[in-house]
């Protein structure tokens, strides 16, 4: 199959990368605080978490794969015309949930397209590939932000509302190209159970996780799993006392990153930031957590991963609240926004590497695929919580996250010391550094 849908899921990517952050800002243009952003973010995260699963599902039993991206990358243009064209904060919560159910609707199925004719020696490398298409949208969709801020704004003298307008506009266009883009190059739907199997799949998801920067800054958005072979009863049967445990010190991790960044574009603009600044301190976030996961691989290869791990996390944990500590003051905050990026890179290979070492053989990649729901719904738990917090004081707010974050840390800890003193029995083995499966 021709590479050519690349580019224009790439584009759908532009949009997608600026609808994270123009959605919620417009939401604080028309009057919403920290507890609307709050609801903005958890609605988003309750869309996309079974979005990835059902429509991976119905897709593969199927075979319609083509309508369902297609269909997605139309709901995404879609929603950013409608969030450019109302004024109606629910309507704008409404929209932004649907681009996101969207967007998660078609995450497992544009893997499978995207290792559909290639040998299983080279799923990785095209998985890794369609990875760099979307990281790279992503961060260009910010970029675009910032352009039509700065052209709208201070060459044209638009206000901030109609500006924040303009760049969902062009955030849709981009999305509406990509549609035709992709409409022209992707070919007829092979039909049901045609593809990878589910097993193979995951493995190879297992070795491309670069460039995953969506989550650096927004927590709410799927990991790219596959989920055609999860079977629940099977998972807890064989459900390790280990992997339950780190996978609650992912709910509160995930919770204190939702709680941070949910009301963190209201805190921004509050402190004086304008809108180009605030997609500017998201795109240096992004960036830094692009550009640092070649060495987050070589740290986590070389140490002993939960020390990395909990030290990452325990980072972040002290940076969520040194931003308030800055006073809106932009050559403070920004090297702790790219620090945040940093972080997320570390985290997010440290995390998978984790996940894959506690759990037995038969289900590590169905765990990989609970860890990316649990650490969706976690968010958008910690999103209404650390929204109504900010209400009463974003200082509030941030410590709370960054105490949650500490806890998880805490958890990661103990966790450490129970395979080292030898308490879980056999899976005392999961830290060799054999990693074959």
């Amino acid at each position: 199959m021709s590479d050519r849908w690349l580019y224009g899921w790439g584009l759908a990517s532009i949009g997608l990368g600026g609808a994270s952050l123009v959605v919620p800002l417009y939401v604080v243009e028309l009057g919403g605080g920290p507890v609307v952003l709050g609801v903005l973010a958890a609605a988003a995260a309750a869309a996309a978490a079974p979005g990835a699963l059902v429509v991976g599902r119905l897709a593969d039993r199927t075979g319609h794969r083509r309508g369902y991206v297609l269909g997605a990358i139309a709901v995404v243009a879609g929603g950013l015309a409608v969030v450019a064209g109302v004024e109606s904060i629910p309507v704008v919560v409404a929209a932004n949930a649907g681009i996101w159910f969207a967007f998660a609707a078609a995450t497992p199925v544009v893997t499978l397209l995207a290792v559909v004719g290639a040998q299983e020696s080279a799923w990785s490398d095209r998985i890794t590939r369609l990875n760099e298409w979307q990281g790279v949208g992503w961060a260009l969709g910010l970029l675009v932000g910032v352009c039509v801020l700065v052209g709208g704004e201070r060459l044209v003298g638009l206000d901030a509302r109609t500006a924040l307008r303009a760049v969902c506009l062009v955030c849709g266009t981009s999305a509406a190209a990509g549609w035709l883009l992709t409409a022209r190059a992707l070919p007829v739907d092979p039909g049901p159970r045609a593809g990878p199997a589910p097993r193979r799949l995951r493995r190879a998801l297992r070795g491309a996780t670069r460039f995953g920067v969506r989550g650096a800054g927004f927590p709410f958005t799927p990991t790219r799993m596959d989920f055609r072979g999860l079977h629940p009863r099977r998972f807890v049967r064989r459900f390790t006392p280990s992997l339950a445990l780190y996978f609650a010190a992912v709910v509160l991790v995930f919770a204190g990153f939702g709680a941070f960044f949910a009301p963190l574009p209201a805190y921004l603009a509050g402190v004086g930031f304008g809108d180009d600044a605030v997609f500017g301190l998201y795109l240096a976030l992004n960036v830094g957590a692009a550009a640092s996961f070649g060495s987050a691989g070589e740290l986590v290869e070389r140490y002993e991963v939960t020390l990395v791990h909990a030290g990452s996390l325990a980072v972040r944990a002290v940076t969520f609240p040194a931003i308030v500590a800055t006073g809106g003051v932009l050559a403070a905050t920004l090297p702790l926004f790219v620090l945040v990026g940093v972080t997320w890179a570390v985290i997010a290979i440290s995390a998978v590497t984790l996940v894959t070492r506690l759990s037995p053989p038969i289900v590590r990649g169905e765990a990989l695929g609970v860890y990316g729901a649990l650490s969706t719904l976690a968010s958008g738990v910690g999103s209404v919580g650390g929204g109504w917090l900010a209400a009463s004081g974003y200082g509030r707010a941030f410590a709370v996250a960054g105490a949650s974050v500490t806890a998880g840390v805490g958890v990661v800890m103990v966790l450490r010391r129970r395979v080292a003193d030898g308490t879980a029995g056999p899976e005392r083995t999961v830290y060799s550094t054999d990693r074959t499966e």
